[in-house]
């Protein structure tokens, strides 16, 4: 006999991961992400809320420019779409997010200066401590572990842009005057409070600020929307995106009106009735969607499907799926197991392969396919000759004589029921 052998060839070394930097995220991923390392709804913006006004209030006492502000906010936000929140204190991420934008911004604190501003801006005069003080060891360990993951979490992606340079720019070309574009102003840095900042770009942004500066102070609206306004396609933006930063604007307002700086200082009622009247601009004339670029989930057996987690753009030229504690999990889950200790999770980003960090993601999947093949599992089929001993035959005896048993017909008889005799 020659039976079919399956041969399986023996791969190479483990191909090296590639994680692509994403500048901009649209709104579902940001969604998904946030399912898949399961955020709570309600601490997520709370935790967001705070961390943004903490790195505020810091920059505020150390006197640091808004471009650092806007650039730390950033890297808070991507790093919070990677990390889940049981696993650090908003303090000490939003810590590692000003030391690293003060680094890429050459505007240098140590991180010890960040921790002691932060400090003294809770405690009175009399009990302010330096930088040097020996109560800020262990917060400055973490805050330095922190960094490098802040780093890991934007894929090294040092991109960052400067929205009011747009904002100012946009304001003189329209002919705004100063306490509008003050009001914009202080709208671009509430912006940041919100995920804004990782979708639309700077031109985007700008634009909402001024239209709902102008409809907030009621004037000058003409100049946003007049036969001589800035035109869309000259700054590369589009009404849909200018109308969701609008309403992402809004949200906050209504929702956390006190945690913002605008807000307090126009009356609730007010920004409910602007929010009605965008919301009915975008429904009525243009049927625009509330969030561009958003699908809903295929449908599974007719029914829709609730699943909200698809394979997340983490890490876009990586493998789809690796195994943790033999179970199925998204590259977006394997996170550190605590604040600042260094040590990755287990699977494919911990200990099984190099992670690559690259901005170009053609690049990125020209090198995979052509690496790819070198990875391959090829399996070959091939003959392979066995002998195999003969079993013996049984012995013939001839015919089984037939059962004589005891005598008696041993075949089963019926018997009809007869009364007893008496």
């Amino acid at each position: 006999m020659a039976p079919q052998v399956a041969f399986q060839a023996q791969a190479g070394p483990h191909p090296s991961f590639i994680h692509v930097a994403q500048q901009f995220t649209f709104q579902q991923q940001l969604q998904n992400q946030l399912v898949a390392i399961g955020t709570n709804p309600t601490r997520e913006d709370n935790f967001r809320l705070q961390g943004v006004q903490w790195i505020n209030d810091v920059r505020t006492a150390l006197q640091l420019p808004v471009r650092t502000y806007c650039t730390a906010v950033w890297y808070f936000h991507k790093f919070r779409l990677v990390h889940k929140d049981s696993e650090y204190q908003y303090p000490d991420a939003a810590a590692a997010a000003l030391l690293t934008a003060c680094k890429i911004e050459d505007t240098l604190k140590k991180s010890r200066e960040i921790l002691a501003a932060a400090h003294n801006l809770k405690v009175s005069a009399s009990e302010h401590l330096s930088s040097d003080d020996s109560a800020f060891d262990g917060s400055s360990k973490v805050v330095i572990g922190l960094e490098r993951l802040m780093l890991e979490a934007s894929g090294f992606d040092f991109r960052v842009r400067y929205p009011h340079k747009h904002l100012i720019k946009l304001a003189r070309e329209a002919g705004f005057d100063k306490d509008v574009t003050r009001v914009a102003y202080n709208m671009m840095i509430d912006l940041y409070r919100t995920f804004a900042p990782l979708k639309q770009s700077c031109a985007t942004m700008s634009f909402a600020c001024l239209e709902l500066a102008t409809k907030v102070l009621e004037k000058q609206q003409e100049k946003i929307h007049g036969k001589h306004a800035p035109q869309y396609k000259k700054w590369s933006t589009r009404r849909a995106e200018v109308l969701e930063t609008i309403l992402d604007l809004l949200d906050l307002y209504t929702h956390f009106q006190k945690s913002s700086i605008v807000g307090p200082g126009h009356s609730m009622d007010k920004f409910i009735q602007l929010k009605i009247k965008v919301n009915q601009e975008a429904g009525e004339g243009q049927s625009l969607n509330r969030f561009t670029e958003f699908f809903d989930p295929p449908k599974i057996n007719g029914f829709r499907s609730n699943i909200k987690t698809p394979k997340t753009p983490v890490t876009p030229a990586s493998p789809a799926e690796v195994r943790v504690n033999g179970k199925d999990a998204s590259p977006a889950t394997l996170s550190p197991r605590s604040s600042g200790s260094g040590r990755r999770g287990i699977g494919a980003r911990g200990q099984d392969g190099t992670v690559r960090f690259m901005l170009d993601a053609e690049q990125a999947k020209e090198e995979k396919d052509i690496t790819s093949k070198y990875f391959t599992e090829e399996w070959e089929e091939y003959e392979v000759e066995v002998e195999e001993p003969i079993k013996p035959e049984k012995e013939d005896r001839g015919p089984r004589p037939p059962y004589r048993g005891n005598g008696r017909d041993d075949r089963p008889t019926f018997h009809q029921n007869k009364r007893p005799r008496r």
